[in-house]
């Protein structure tokens, strides 16, 4: 694996799991990556943590960033919210993701 990449688990829907290889030196978030790798993730308001189109939830133990005031009101908002819930567009890639594992939430 080349420097800057992390590998990513994401569990869909159906209970598929799939293992996207993605950059850490591009500024993408995680709803982005997912998106490209052709993932049913909507992202309908473009990550701008004003839907929650994009909910996931984080199953492997890495330390993230803390939600924002507006990503924590758009989950008050959502429907099958956990206490691991996160909006994807709001996790942003870094090389400290490495084997970061998330399942996406279902749709309503």
């Amino acid at each position: 694996m080349e420097e800057n990449t992390i590998n990513i688990t994401v569990t869909d829907r159906e209970g598929i799991d799939h293992i996207i290889e993605a950059p850490t030196d591009m500024n993408f978030n995680l709803m982005e990556i997912c998106k490209s790798s052709e993932l049913p993730v909507e992202g309908t308001c473009g990550g701008m943590a004003l839907c929650a189109s994009c909910h996931c939830y984080v199953q492997s133990e890495h330390k993230l960033n803390e939600p924002s005031d507006d990503e924590l009101d758009m989950l008050d908002q959502a429907f099958f919210v956990e206490d691991n819930s996160r909006l994807s567009c709001q996790i942003y890639l870094t090389n400290d993701l490495n084997k970061l594992k998330i399942k996406l939430a279902p749709v309503s």
